[in-house]
């Protein structure tokens, strides 16, 4: 089974103020720089699950994700961080956080001057609405274009549900009105042809392997009975039932083209 590498977060370097989660650029043991996302910050460990399992989901459909790895916080790091704000993030992050290898040089992918290859475009739109992910937009477009090719970043949008989870199983038909957002909407005329390729590379046994990634840690919720496994397992049912509606989120796409001007 595919498992993330550990790493420790030795230096923090600067925070990343864009949206309220609070990320920061740090440098880890191995020498590398990453993106790290913080338990202790907004919605906490399920903004990291969501990253987890949208990364890696998009890893298995063969597009583009920095590496991600397990970024380890001890006790005494951040003590010497002046800013209040920081500190108590980092304090309330002990333990397992996740990281994004950091891609040196990057710009932020522009729709106006870059167009993708139709496929492409149509397999993101596929995977965001696999995994509900309402981030994707004209206004912060979650990709970047690095070494000539597409990377795609941020998924802690991406399955909304676990928020306002009441423990009734969550519901995998549900709607998606803001792919009407998506910024690459005008761009995916190959719906059909992306849900046979990525319904044939993300089996059960793939996705299985994913969900098993999430880390026990991150599954222990206020005001929840649920074991990790039963955690894990309702993200699994989830996922694989939301897979047999994909005609259903490509007929959104298709009905929300035709309203672009």
């Amino acid at each position: 089974m595919n498992t993330l590498r550990t790493v420790t977060v030795t230096r923090y370097l600067q925070p990343l103020r864009e949206g309220g989660s609070l990320p920061a650029l740090a440098e880890a043991d191995d020498g590398f720089k990453y993106v790290v996302k913080f338990k202790g910050s907004g919605h906490g460990v399920k903004t990291l699950i969501a990253e987890l399992l949208g990364g890696e989901i998009a890893r298995a459909l063969g597009l583009k994700v920095p590496e991600l790895v397990f970024a380890e916080l001890d006790e005494d790091f951040g003590r010497t961080e002046g800013d209040e704000e920081i500190q108590d993030l980092l304090k309330a992050s002990q333990g397992l956080n996740l990281g994004l290898h950091f891609l040196s040089g990057a710009f932020t992918y522009d729709p106006a001057v870059t167009t993708l290859d139709p496929l492409l475009a149509s397999k993101i739109i596929w995977l965001d609405g696999l995994i509900t992910n309402v981030d994707r937009s004209y206004r912060n477009t979650n990709m970047l274009s690095w070494n000539k090719e597409l990377w795609l970043i941020d998924h802690g949008a991406g399955l909304y549900f676990h928020y306002s989870w009441d423990g009734i199983a969550p519901n995998p038909a549900a709607t998606m009105p803001y792919i009407k957002n998506h910024v690459l909407l005008s761009q995916a005329t190959q719906m059909e042809e992306a849900d046979r390729i990525c319904s044939a590379l993300l089996t059960e046994n793939k996705l299985q392997e994913i969900v098993q990634l999430i880390p026990d840690e991150w599954l222990s919720w206020d005001l929840r009975d649920e074991t990790p496994d039963q955690l894990r397992a309702v993200y699994f049912q989830f996922l694989s039932q939301r897979m047999n509606f994909s005609k259903q989120f490509i007929k959104e796409v298709q009905d929300a083209t035709k309203t672009l001007v």
